[in-house]
């Protein structure tokens, strides 16, 4: 497939990595200028543009930018056909994205993405974490492959997201439509908690919409008030020590 990744940061950089040495074509873009975009980040064949650039004759689109820059991109999107299939992987955190009034007031996440668009979006790779996505893909039939959720309001957008997190290496897990997307936002028991594919259905069952953002706020606490940096196995058991 033809993919532009805009953003070249730890999720964004470690997907055009990926993708590229899936074989895919891949192109990646960084708002600061191609000459940003690190040389791992190219290693196995995608190439570094601009984002007007990037955007142009793709297949798919993949958003890895901060979730407040979101409608930055809505003017370079808006020669884009509607069938280029758009995947938001961001997610939003009061702290760093600031006070947004619709997400605050309950808006899904997603939703709110595919409104600042103006198009749909499919919501993927926001449920795990940089450091899991970048060191524990692994092929397809391997035991205990972590599970990543995909969500949208299209059948066919869902499975291409899908066959590109089986390319990342993880197991893709149909979460249904967008509007249910909230059940892999940050503070639900779905959200970095490296589940495989029999134990992530009922996790994304489970989550409650009204405590989610309370679980991520006393989460984030939690991260801020520790005196050492915690190792990815640190964080992903305390993210699911908040939903026992």
């Amino acid at each position: 497939m033809r993919i532009a990744v805009i953003g070249a940061g730890a999720i964004g950089g470690n997907l055009a990595r990926k993708l590229s040495a899936a074989g895919h074509d891949v192109q990646v873009a960084d708002g600061r200028g191609p000459k940003v975009v690190p040389d791992h980040v190219l290693e196995f064949g995608a190439r570094a543009v601009t984002a007007a650039s990037a955007v142009q004759d793709k297949d798919v689109i993949i958003l890895s930018i901060p979730f407040h820059r979101v409608p930055e991109l809505s003017d370079p999107l808006a020669s884009v056909p509607g069938e280029t299939v758009v995947i938001d992987t961001s997610n939003y955190y009061p702290h760093l994205n600031g006070h947004i009034d619709a997400v605050v007031d309950g808006q899904v996440e997603s939703l709110w993405v595919a409104e600042q668009l103006g198009r749909p979006v499919v919501k993927a790779w926001n449920a795990a974490l940089a450091g899991t996505q970048q060191t524990k893909g692994v092929p397809a039939g391997t035991p205990g492959r972590i599970a990543i959720p995909v969500a949208a309001d299209s059948d066919e957008a869902r499975r291409v997201a899908m066959r590109l997190v089986d390319d990342t290496g993880f197991d893709p897990f149909d979460a249904g439509v967008l509007a249910d997307s909230w059940r892999q936002q940050p503070g639900t028991p779905a959200y970095c908690t490296e589940l495989t594919l029999e134990d992530l259905g009922p996790a994304l069952a489970a989550a409650d919409r009204a405590e989610a953002p309370r679980t991520r706020d006393r989460l984030m606490e939690h991260f801020a008030a520790l005196t050492s940096t915690p190792t990815l196995e640190d964080v992903v058991d305390i993210n699911r020590s908040a939903h026992r």
